[in-house]
């Protein structure tokens, strides 16, 4: 069995949100380390084979992923797939209807935008998407720094774009259930993604849980980018306490604006079982 000294199981190119191509993106990762890498665009297929043949070529275990983007108590949160077959069709199928709202809710970010001063902000996050299918938030953020509304891409996302700020458009996203069993159906591991970042309440969060493991959903992110040292340290828990395996990952979007480089995340807790072991 192949045991990785770097695994990076989470990062974007400019397939979604990401701003390096998934050839670019695999460079980097070479260059840093990793060696076994998983590409997990936000409900996109398409970087997959471009990113699979670069890592290839290098050396590197490539492993096929996606993130899922779910509604889940009035929030989004993330659902990565680890292992997938991209030519499963209920998988392509589901993140076509998943795909199919964003350029609706994206136009709507760019009119309540309008509402406060901010023009022509959809055209402006269009610029930044080499996917048009995929104008997300993280355009917006981009093109919001452009025109100097704000310092970096956390202060907009703060101050413009989260739930209760004016450019906030909620949408519905999958069900957690037609998550975990798109990623079933493609033959692939299902795990939560960053569960720190979101914004739900102790005992939503053990819902969440709950339900996952109801679900037979196999991991979570315990090292991401987004966890403090005391959220590894829950999340730690909520894996023992779950039995799901433990995933490593920078989340990386790109240089200068991920707070963690790729293949640089902190190792695993030493008793945790890491998801790639059942990564064949």
């Amino acid at each position: 069995m192949f045991a990785p000294q770097n695994a990076d199981l989470h990062c974007h190119s400019t397939v979604s949100d990401g701003t390096l191509s998934p050839t670019a993106l695999v460079e980097r990762a070479h260059a840093n380390g990793v060696d076994m890498l998983a590409l997990t665009d936000h409900d996109e297929l398409g970087g997959l084979a471009e990113a699979r043949a670069a890592a290839e070529a290098r050396g590197m275990r490539f492993v096929n992923g996606v993130e899922i983007s779910v509604s889940y108590c009035d929030q989004t949160v993330h659902i990565v797939g680890l292992g997938i077959r991209p030519d499963s069709t209920e998988l392509r199928d589901g993140l076509d209807r998943v795909r199919g709202g964003r350029d609706g809710r994206a136009k709507r970010i760019g009119l309540e935008l309008a509402k406060i001063g901010i023009k022509d902000a959809f055209e402006g996050a269009a610029k930044y998407a080499d996917n048009p299918e995929l104008i997300s938030r993280a355009h917006f953020a981009r093109y919001l720094v452009e025109i100097g509304v704000a310092r970096d891409t956390t202060a907009v996302f703060d101050h413009y774009l989260v739930r209760g700020k004016p450019g906030f458009v909620d949408h519905e996203w999958a069900t957690l259930a037609d998550a975990v069993n798109w990623i079933h159906a493609a033959g692939g591991l299902a795990v939560i993604a960053h569960p720190g970042r979101y914004r739900i309440s102790g005992a939503e969060m053990k819902s969440l849980f709950e339900e996952f493991a109801d679900l037979k959903g196999e991991g979570v992110e315990v090292v991401t980018s987004a966890h403090t040292p005391q959220m590894r340290n829950q999340f730690a828990t909520f894996a023992r306490r779950y039995n799901l395996l433990a995933s490593r990952a920078s989340d990386f979007h790109g240089p200068g604006e991920s707070a963690v480089d790729i293949g640089k995340s902190e190792a695993l807790p030493p008793d945790l079982t890491p998801v790639w072991t059942a990564l064949v």
